[in-house]
């Protein structure tokens, strides 16, 4: 039986949609208190990841990664969230862990209070590495749990124990993994600075003065009022170790030939005209699917609400998901960046300030502005521009993201069939606050095909790419999806 099969058939109401996805990514209504709490959480029965782990994690992740790069933000699936599967395999009978082997437990202990006490001590050491401010917040999720945080014995015959050694022997293997996490590489040792270029990227275009049509150019944007010029967010990511196949060069991503306007005018014309159309064209569904799949958080959390929440999941059935997940959105991220680096590609706004200048052309005119006949492409912005990170065009990291996490999807629940949903708030617009949307809507998918295509749609919507790095993207996201999810198939029957 498929993992949908034991989510049921039934069609999903609107109230069900949010608790599904608020269960494991949203931002979850009210504070976590900081005071010692009772036990509560069912360590026998319980999922400690739905009941316990999550609502705090997720509202933390929510707010620490927002607007930032996305293996920044990847570091809670690094160094949190995978470290559970190594806890969880000493009580599998064939699992060996990703990060370590910590050896196999009688199968007397494979019980589900050993699974979850040793996931909840791999939480509870990662978190407050990742994030030690939050100390209070995990601290009084010990609590509900009704364990002990002064246990600090890596023993790896305790489930505490299990779990205190995947979280550390994660961190470890990872301290020099290419990121910068640590602002050393190079031999800094003071004022160190985390996830600093150490590669010496230099762009060719500068924000005022175009010297190459065909490269990526820094805009120009603004952030609470600040006119700021973009870096090339993190270009060393590339060069991280991926754990689904050993180099991006086995991707085998072509160039963007369309964006090479010395050898190729008219195709350069014809996609930034592409990009012009689909902002005319923008609505109230189009402009809130854009800043969901801009999110790094929350449509991943809407499917993975409706699998995990949905399918009732164990723990274990959990963690396999989310970790096959993790590895997904790591490992196309870091093909996203080296290609991204590789080709330095034109993004859509300096291609049409560059092809119309000061003529008219029609498009979305600014927040509040509608559609417009009369704006110049040297005015012209895409929707997401205040929203995006900087760097090069080409391919498309949201789109290949979303190819890459529905196809991992699919293979894990066995079915291309999955109703998704993702409610808005009338005037929750981030570009557009107040106004957009109109009114209280959802945006849902009968599928995580359909849900993947707008993914990709929304960055030609948002006027991040061209639909030929949408289409790039497809092609080497879904294959980073199948390696993922083949790699975690095989540590769990011991290869």
């Amino acid at each position: 039986m498929t993992i949908l099969g034991r989510i049921g058939r039934r069609r999903l109401r609107a109230a069900a949609a949010v608790a599904a996805t608020a269960a494991l990514v949203a931002s979850l209504s009210g504070a976590v208190k900081a005071a010692p709490a009772a036990p509560t959480f069912d360590l026998d029965n319980g999922n400690a990841l739905i009941g316990l782990i999550y609502p705090r994690f997720d509202t933390v992740a929510r707010d620490e990664h927002f607007g930032r790069p996305m293996l920044y933000g990847g570091d809670s699936a690094l160094l949190i969230e995978m470290p559970w599967f190594d806890a969880l395999s000493p009580y599998h009978p064939t699992a060996v862990g990703i990060f370590s082997d910590l050896g196999r437990r009688p199968a007397a202990e494979h019980t589900t209070r050993n699974k979850n006490i040793a996931v909840i001590y791999s939480a509870f050491t990662s978190l407050n590495f990742v994030f030690p401010q939050y100390k209070a917040t995990w601290l009084e999720m010990m609590s509900v749990a009704g364990l002990d945080p002064d246990i600090t014995a890596a023993d790896p015959t305790t489930p505490s124990g299990i779990g205190i050694l995947a979280a550390k022997n994660a961190i470890a293997s990872r301290k020099h993994d290419g990121s910068n996490r640590y602002g050393d590489e190079g031999g800094r040792r003071y004022n160190q600075q985390p996830y600093a270029d150490y590669t010496g990227y230099q762009p060719v275009n500068t924000a005022d003065q175009l010297r190459d049509p065909s490269r990526w150019q820094p805009n120009t944007v603004r952030k609470r009022d600040v006119y700021t010029v973009q870096d090339f967010a993190t270009p060393q990511f590339g060069r991280m170790k991926p754990f689904s196949f050993q180099s991006p060069d086995q991707l085998r991503v072509p160039r963007p030939t369309d964006s090479n306007y010395f050898l190729n005018r008219k195709a350069y014309k014809a996609q930034a005209d592409e990009v012009l159309a689909a902002s005319a064209g923008l609505d109230d569904r189009k402009k809130m699917s854009a800043e969901l799949f801009d999110d790094l958080v929350r449509p991943y959390g809407a499917v993975a609400g409706r699998i995990v929440v949905g399918g009732n999941l164990s723990t274990e059935d959990s963690i396999h998901y989310v970790v096959t997940g993790a590895i997904t959105g790591i490992d196309v991220t870091i093909a996203s960046w080296y290609y991204k680096r590789k080709y330095d590609s034109v993004r859509p706004f300096s291609a049409i300030r560059h092809l119309y200048d000061d003529k008219k052309v029609t498009a979305w005119g600014g927040p509040g502005k509608g559609t417009v006949n009369d704006i110049t492409g040297a005015e012209w912005q895409g929707y997401l521009s205040t929203l995006s990170i900087g760097s090069p065009e080409y391919p498309s990291a949201h789109a290949a993201l979303c190819f890459s996490y529905a196809q991992q999807a699919r293979r894990f629940i066995g079915t291309d069939s999955l109703g998704i949903f993702a409610p808005v708030l009338k005037g929750s617009s981030l570009v557009e606050p107040g106004t957009t949307p109109a009114a209280d809507m959802t945006l849902q998918w009968p599928s995580l095909t359909a849900w993947a295509d707008d993914c990709g749609k929304s960055r030609v919507w948002g006027g991040e790419n061209f639909p030929s790095s949408v289409e790039a993207a497809e092609a080497y996201g879904t294959r980073v999806g199948d390696l993922a999810y083949d790699y975690v198939q095989r540590k769990l029957h011991g290869g």
